[in-house]
């Protein structure tokens, strides 16, 4: 497995071996000693999730204020342009963000850890979106930042219009009203 640091050090790409030929591929998904050795810690998953959207979908910015949630995401199926914002309030990279794409083609995956607020937004026609998380969905401690805070001034890729964001996304506060981690 290859490992790439980002601008937010924590955050980092994930470019796992793939063995291909002309019968498919076959790639190890995820190895805990390997991914532990990564991000220099143990870190234990207790829940995988799966959505598949369509293009133009944009899912995010999410966290958990309290059971902050560690996140391993890749695209299985299509495209999609994957953000991690640092909203922890002593980082040296508070309010930054790291932008990456995530496809089926390059099975990049990107670790979110504790403390940022995650997104993604659809590129190809549609996307199967996986995830692991390092704790349980907590709809009480559920926050979304509004994805086109201009103080944030995220450079999202063009999809021919504006995004489709459920009523939770498009009702999301701004990052100097966000509830945020210390």
């Amino acid at each position: 497995m290859k490992i790439t640091p980002t601008s937010i050090p924590d955050v980092l790409i994930i470019e796992p071996k793939v063995f291909g030929d002309a019968r498919g591929f076959f790639m190890e998904s995820f190895n805990q000693k390997a991914f532990d050795d990564a991000v220099g810690n143990h870190v234990e998953f207790v829940q995988d999730n799966h959505s598949r959207s369509v293009k133009g979908v944009l899912r995010g910015l999410h966290y958990q204020i309290r059971q902050p949630q560690g996140k391993l995401v890749r695209a299985a199926r299509g495209a999609v342009f994957d953000v991690a914002v640092d909203i922890r309030k002593s980082s040296k990279t508070f309010g930054r963000w790291v932008g990456v794409e995530l496809n089926e083609e390059n099975q990049k995956q990107l670790w979110v850890p504790p403390g940022l607020a995650h997104a993604f937004l659809v590129l190809s026609e549609s996307a199967d979106f996986l995830y692991k998380t390092t704790s349980y969905y907590a709809p009480a401690h559920e926050r979304a930042i509004a994805w086109n805070d201009p103080d944030l001034a995220i450079q999202w890729p063009d999809v021919g219009g504006a995004p489709q964001l459920s009523a939770k996304d498009a009702a999301a506060v701004s990052l100097k009203a966000a509830d945020l981690f210390d």
